[in-house]
C-alpha cells in the first residue's frame, strides 16, 4: 500500500522539531534521559508477588517485538497463538482472549475482526511505552471485568520538567527478511506543562523457515501519539493525548490477510497528589478508541482461483470504543483504600463484498453493542511491618445487544432469532491475599484465592455458527464464565541469587469452549458451549551472580488443563517452556546465550480451542540456541546484536494456526505454520 508509507512518513514529521528543541538549556529535573543497560533482556522476573513490570524498551531476544504479544513471550507463562511473522494473540498461562485485560495508557483498544485478525495487541508498538506491567491471575480488581487469567497494562509516564529544557529517545534496528524498525520519542517542556511526541514504523519482509521454505509473513506498520501535559504544581496533572496508526500483514495461516489496522485514539488524564492526610490521590480518565479493520485475499496475496475463496474478495469491520475511569486512593496509618467506578460502551459494524475495493461502496451493517459499568474497591492492611493483607471486591453490570437481522450469508442466510435482544448480567468479582516477608531471610511468601466472573465477549456471542444444545444460537445460550483459582509463590532476593516461584490451581464453571466440524463443501462450522473445566500449572525461575562478571539465570513455566464436563484435555494449552541463559557482562558491554527448550505437547483435545486456534495433533518439542551482545558507545548511545536460532532449526509452536492452502499448505492435512530459520539483528538505541 502507497498510502501506508506515505502516511508513515508523516509520523517523523515532528522528528526536526524535536532534534532542534533547546538543549542548550538547563536539563530538565525529573524527566532525564533513559538509562541505557547493557544486557539484552532474554527473561523477566517479577518485581513483587504476581507482579512483573519491565521496560519495553530495553533490548529483548528473540529479535525486538513487533507487537505486544510479541514482547509478552519473554514474560514466564505466556504464548502466543502464531500465524506468521506479526501480530499474534497473547495466551496467559493457556488463557485467552478478554480473561486476559489489555489495557493502552488505562483504556482498551478493542479489536474487530469476528475471528481476532486484528488482537488488541496488534495495535500495540511496545517500544514506545515506558512501562509494562503484568499482573498474573485474578488477583487484582482496579484494571476492568473479567479479568480471570491477569491482567496487561501498557503506561506511558507522564512528563516532569523542572525547568525548561527536552529530551530525545528513540531506535533503529535492522535484521533478516528486511526487518526495518525506526521509534522516535521526544518531549520538550518546563515546570508548567510538555508536550511529547512518540512515533514509531516498522516492517519485515516474508521470511523463511529452518528447512529453507519461504512462510508469507510480511507486514508493514506505522504508530503516531502525541501528548500535551499541564502540570502547574508537582502534584497536578493534566494530559490531553491523541493518537493514529495503521499496518498491513500478510498471514500463512489465514485465508485472508489483513490490508488495513487502522487506529484512532484520544484519551484526556486528570490526577491530583497529597491532597490530604487521609485523601492522598484523585485520578480520572476518559478515553475513545477506534479501530478500523480490512480484510482481503487479493491485496498481499493472488486469489486461490478455486473454492469458496475463488475471486476477490473482502470485509470490512469497525470497533468503536468510549470508556472512563474515575478512582481515589485513602490512606492510613496501616491501612489504604482504592475506590472508583468504571464504564465502558463499544460498538461494532461490518460490511463486506466481492470484487478489488467494491466494499468500500457498501453500507455499514451495525450488529453489535456492548456495554460494562463496574464499581471496585482495593483494600490493603499492613498488619505487621513484615505482614499484608490485600483484598479487593468488584461488582459489574454487563449488557450486550444483537442487532443481527440474518445469520450466515448468501444462499445459507437464515433469519436471527435473537434480532434486537438485550441480555445483561450482574457479576461479582473479588480475590484476597495474604503476603509474609521472612525476618531472617530476603524471602517473601504469599497466597491468595481469587473469584472471577466474566461476561462473553464479542467473539463468543456473534462469531460462533451455533451455541450450546438447545439454544437459538450462541448470543442467547453461552453462559458468563466463572473462575475461581488458587496462588502461592515465593520470592527470593539475595546478594548473588534471586529466584522465585508461583504455582496455581482453578475450577472453571461454564468454561466458554469452541468446537469446530468440517462441514465438507459448505466449509467448518463452530459452536460455542460451556463446560467445567480445571485448571493448574506454575512459573519458575533464578538469577545467579556465579562471578562479578558472570550470571546465569533460568525459567520454567507449565499451564495443564482439563475439560471435566467431557473427561478429555482443555484445549490450547502450550508445552512446557524453559529458558536457560548465560551473560558475561562488563561495564560498558556484555554477551550472552540463550537456550529456549518446549517439550512435546501429547495433551490435547482434536478440533476444539477458542474463536482463533484449535488443537490439531500433538505437537513435537524442540530447543532453539540464540547469541546475544551489546556495546555501549557512550552514555547516550548503545549498539545491540543477536543471532536468533543459530542452528536454524526448524520448527513450529504448539499454539499455532495450518499454514493456509492457497500458499502450498494440503487442504486435507492442516500443518502449523513454521517458525523462522536463523535470524540476525542490530539495533542501536539513543538517549539525549
Amino acid at each position: 500500500m502507497s498510502t501506508l508509507r506515505t502516511r508513515a512518513r508523516l509520523v517523523f514529521v515532528a522528528s526536526p522539531l524535536l532534534l532542534n528543541a533547546p538543549f542548550a538549556l538547563s536539563a530538565p529535573d525529573e524527566s532525564s534521559p533513559l538509562e541505557l543497560e547493557t544486557q539484552v533482556v532474554t527473561a523477566v522476573a517479577p518485581q513483587s508477588p504476581l507482579t512483573v513490570v519491565t521496560d519495553p524498551k530495553q533490548p529483548r531476544q528473540p529479535v525486538p517485538a513487533s507487537d505486544g504479544a510479541d514482547y509478552l513471550k519473554t514474560i514466564p507463562g505466556f504464548s502466543v497463538i502464531r500465524a506468521g511473522g506479526s501480530n499474534g494473540d497473547p495466551v496467559l498461562r493457556g488463557m485467552f482472549g478478554s480473561r486476559l485485560n489489555i489495557l493502552t495508557n488505562g483504556g482498551q483498544m478493542i479489536g474487530a475482526c469476528p475471528n481476532r485478525m486484528d488482537a488488541p495487541t496488534s495495535y500495540i508498538s511496545p517500544e514506545t511505552f515506558d512501562s509494562l506491567t503484568v499482573i498474573k491471575g485474578p488477583q487484582s480488581v482496579l484494571y476492568g471485568p473479567g479479568a480471570s487469567a491477569g491482567t496487561v497494562l501498557f503506561e506511558r509516564d507522564p512528563e516532569r520538567f523542572g525547568e525548561l529544557g527536552a529530551r530525545l529517545d528513540g531506535s533503529v534496528l535492522v535484521g533478516s527478511n528486511g526487518r526495518f524498525d525506526k521509534v522516535v520519542d521526544g518531549a520538550v517542556g518546563g515546570s508548567q506543562g510538555y508536550l511529547r511526541v512518540v512515533g514509531n514504523q516498522a516492517r519485515a519482509d516474508d521470511y523463511r523457515d529452518g528447512n529453507g521454505h519461504h512462510v508469507p509473513s510480511k507486514w508493514d506498520k506505522w504508530n503516531g501519539d502525541v501528548a500535551l501535559g499541564w502540570t502547574p504544581d508537582a502534584d497536578t496533572l493534566v494530559e490531553l493525548s491523541a493518537g493514529a496508526g495503521d499496518g498491513e500483514a500478510r498471514y500463512a495461516g489465514r485465508g485472508m490477510d489483513g490490508a488495513q489496522f487502522k487506529r484512532e485514539s484520544l484519551a484526556l488524564r486528570l490526577k491530583k497528589s497529597n491532597i490530604g492526610e487521609v485523601l492522598q490521590e484523585l485520578e480520572a480518565r476518559v478515553y475513545y478508541n477506534y479501530a478500523d479493520h480490512v480484510m482481503d485475499n487479493y491485496s498481499l496475496r493472488t486469489p486461490s482461483g478455486t473454492g469458496m475463496m475463488a475471486g476477490p474478495m473482502a470485509a470490512d469491520v469497525d470497533r468503536r470504543t468510549l470508556g472512563g475511569r474515575v478512582s481515589a486512593t485513602w490512606r492510613w496509618v496501616d491501612w489504604q483504600l482504592i475506590g472508583g467506578a468504571d464504564a465502558q460502551v463499544s460498538e461494532h459494524r461490518e460490511r463486506s463484498a466481492s470484487g478489488i475495493d467494491t466494499y468500500d461502496d457498501q453500507p455499514w451493517s451495525h450488529d453489535a453493542t456492548m456495554r460494562n459499568a463496574g464499581l471496585f474497591s482495593e483494600l490493603t492492611w499492613y498488619a505487621a511491618e513484615r505482614r499484608r493483607l490485600i483484598g479487593g471486591a468488584r461488582l459489574d453490570r454487563a449488557s450486550a445487544r444483537d442487532y443481527r437481522s440474518s445469520l450466515g450469508s448468501g444462499m445459507g442466510a437464515v433469519a436471527n432469532p435473537t434480532a434486537g435482544d438485550t441480555r445483561s448480567d450482574s457479576l461479582p468479582s473479588g480475590f484476597l491475599r495474604f503476603e509474609q516477608d521472612l525476618a531472617d531471610s530476603p524471602t517473601t511468601l504469599y497466597a491468595g484465592v481469587g473469584h472471577v466472573q466474566r461476561f462473553p465477549d464479542y467473539w463468543e456471542l456473534y462469531s460462533p455458527d451455533a451455541g450450546p444444545a438447545g439454544s437459538a444460537n450462541a448470543f442467547d445460550g453461552v453462559r458468563p464464565e466463572k473462575t475461581t483459582q488458587l496462588d502461592i509463590g515465593a520470592q527470593y532476593a539475595g546478594e548473588h541469587l534471586q529466584a522465585w516461584a508461583s504455582a496455581y490451581a482453578g475450577q472453571v464453571r461454564d468454561y466458554i469452549l469452541f468446537e469446530y466440524r468440517n462441514g465438507g463443501m459448505m466449509g467448518s462450522s463452530s459452536q460455542a458451549r460451556n463446560v467445567d473445566a480445571r485448571i493448574m500449572g506454575g512459573e519458575l525461575g533464578a538469577a545467579y551472580h556465579l562471578s562479578e562478571h558472570w550470571k546465569a539465570d533460568a525459567t520454567l513455566a507449565y499451564s495443564w488443563g482439563k475439560n471435566s464436563s467431557d473427561g478429555e484435555a482443555l484445549p490450547q494449552m502450550p508445552p512446557l517452556e524453559s529458558r536457560l541463559g548465560l551473560t558475561y557482562e562488563r561495564d560498558d558491554w556484555s554477551v550472552g546465550a540463550l537456550w529456549r527448550l518446549v517439550a512435546e505437547q501429547g495433551r490435547v483435545a482434536q478440533d476444539k480451542g477458542n474463536v482463533v486456534g484449535k488443537d490439531y495433533g500433538d505437537s513435537s518439542g524442540f530447543g532453539v540456541f540464540s547469541l546475544n551482545g551489546s556495546y555501549r558507545l557512550s552514555e547516550q548511545v548503545k549498539l545491540s546484536a543477536g543471532v536468533d536460532n543459530l542452528f536454524d532449526k526448524a520448527y513450529a509452536e504448539h499454539l499455532n494456526l495450518a499454514g493456509n492452502a492457497g500458499f502450498g499448505y494440503a487442504a486435507d492435512d492442516p500443518q502449523p505454520v513454521q517458525e523462522p530459520g536463523r535470524t540476525l539483528w542490530t539495533k542501536v538505541n539513543f538517549s539525549f
